[in-house]
C-alpha cells in the first residue's frame, strides 16, 4: 500500500502532462492544424510553460464567496477521484488495497465528487457557477444509474466484487468455465487459449453492449464532451470553475483528467481483460504464455502494466476523439438519453446477464 500511494499520485499527475499534450495534438490533427509548436521541440514544453504560469497566478477568492467552502471544494473533488485508485490492480502483485468489495468502494467514492462540485458552484456566489454545479449534479447522479447496472453485469459474470479476482478470471492463470460467446466449447480448452477469448466481452456476448453503455456513461461522469454541459463555455462561461484561478483551477483540471484515466482503467478491468494479454494461445505459437508473464515474476509485472495501460490509454484516446468530433448536446437531450435510452437498456442487459449466469 505504501508503494501504491506514490505510484498512483505520480500516475494521476503525470498523466495530465501526457494527456493534455496528446489532446492538443489530436484535436489539431482532427481540425487540420499544428497545435502547440513554439515552446520546445514540437511544442513539448508548452504544458511546462502553462504550469509555471498557473503557479505564478494569484489565487483569487471572490469577496462575496463562502471562503472556506470555496477553498476546500477543489481538494474534495480531487481527493474523491484520487481515492478511487486505491483498489485498482495494476499487476498481479501490485494493488493498493485488495478489498473484497473493491467495485462497491469505487462506485461509492466516485459519487462523492458531486459534493465537491456542488460546493464549488454554491460557494462561488456566481450564477454561472451555480448553474454549472446544478447541471453537473443532475448529470452525474442520473448517469450513475445506467453506469451501475453495466458494472453489475460484469460483477454477475465474475461473481465477485474484488477487482483483482475479476482480473485473474480473464486470463490463463485461473481455472474457469470453458465458455466462448456464452456457449460451452466441446473438445476445446478455451481457458488455455486465454487472450481476448477470456475477456468478459467475449465470454458473455451481452457484456459488449454493456461496455458501450459504460463508456458513454463515463463520458458524462467525467464531464467530457458531448456531456460537458457543466462547463459549457458558450453558455455559462466555465460553469462551476468560473471563479477559480491559479493552482486551484489546475487542481480541478487535474481531477478531470484523473477521472478520465480512472474510468478507463475500470472499463479495462471489468470488460477488457484487465492486465492480461489480448494475444491467445492458438496453434503452436503460444502467444499468451510469453506475452503475459506468471504472477510473482518481474516479466509478469512488466507485461501486466503494459497491457493494462495500453487498454486504458486507448480508451482515453477515444474519449478525446469523441470530444473533438461530436457537438455538445442540450440539457434535455442529455436527460432523455440517460433516463429513456441508456437506463432501460442497461436494466435489460442486467436482467439478461443474470438469466445467462443461471443458465
Amino acid at each position: 500500500m505504501l508503494l501504491a500511494l506514490p505510484i498512483c499520485l505520480a500516475l494521476s499527475t503525470g498523466f495530465v502532462v501526457v494527456g493534455v499534450y496528446t489532446e492538443r495534438k489530436l484535436s489539431a490533427f482532427i481540425q487540420d492544424r499544428l497545435g502547440p509548436m513554439e515552446v520546445g521541440k514540437w511544442g513539448l514544453l508548452q504544458l511546462i510553460a502553462d504550469l509555471l504560469k498557473l503557479l505564478q497566478k494569484e489565487d483569487i477568492v471572490p469577496r462575496a464567496a463562502d471562503r472556506n467552502l470555496f477553498l476546500l471544494a477543489p481538494a474534495v473533488i480531487f481527493a474523491s477521484v484520487f481515492a478511487g485508485y486505491a483498489v485498482l490492480p495494476f499487476t498481479p502483485d501490485l494493488q493498493g488495497s485488495a478489498a473484497a468489495v473493491g467495485v462497491f468502494y469505487l462506485m461509492a467514492v466516485l459519487s462523492f465528487d458531486v459534493v465537491g462540485i456542488l460546493m464549488a458552484g454554491w460557494a462561488s456566489n456566481n450564477k454561472y457557477s451555480l448553474f454549472g454545479a446544478i447541471r453537473s449534479v443532475a448529470q452525474i447522479v442520473s448517469y450513475e444509474i445506467p453506469l451501475g447496472f453495466t458494472i453489475l453485469c460484469a460483477v454477475l459474470a465474475g461473481q465477485t466484487l474484488n477487482l483483482q479476482e475479476l482480473s485473474f478470471q480473464q486470463g490463463i492463470y485461473t481455472p474457469q468455465t470453458n465458455y466462448l460467446f456464452g456457449l460451452k466449447a466441446t473438445g476445446i480448452d478455451v481457458t488455455d487459449w486465454g487472450g481476448i477469448f477470456a475477456w468478459n466481452i467475449l465470454r458473455n456476448p451481452f457484456l459488449l453492449p454493456a461496455y458501450v453503455i459504460f463508456f458513454i456513461c463515463t463520458l458524462a461522469e467525467s464531464n467530457r464532451a458531448p456531456f460537458d454541459l457543466p462547463e459549457g463555455e458558450s453558455e455559462i462561461v466555465s460553469g462551476f470553475q468560473t471563479e477559480y484561478s491559479g493552482m486551484r483551477w489546475a487542481l480541478l483540471f487535474l481531477s478531470e483528467y484523473a477521472m478520465m484515466l480512472l474510468v478507463s482503467f475500470l472499463g479495462a478491468i471489468l470488460f477488457l481483460g484487465s492486465w492480461n494479454t489480448p494475444l491467445p494461445n492458438i496453434g503452436p505459437v503460444r502467444l499468451a504464455d510469453w506475452t503475459s508473464g506468471e504472477p510473482g515474476t518481474v516479466w509478469g509485472n512488466v507485461t501486466a502494466v503494459f497491457w493494462l495501460f495500453s487498454k486504458a490509454f486507448l480508451a482515453v484516446l477515444v474519449q478525446m476523439w469523441v470530444r473533438w468530433t461530436l457537438p455538445r448536446i442540450r440539457i434535455d437531450q442529455m436527460m432523455y438519453l440517460c433516463w429513456k435510452v441508456l437506463t432501460p437498456a442497461a436494466l435489460l442487459l442486467f436482467l439478461i446477464s443474470a438469466i445467462w449466469r443461471l443458465l
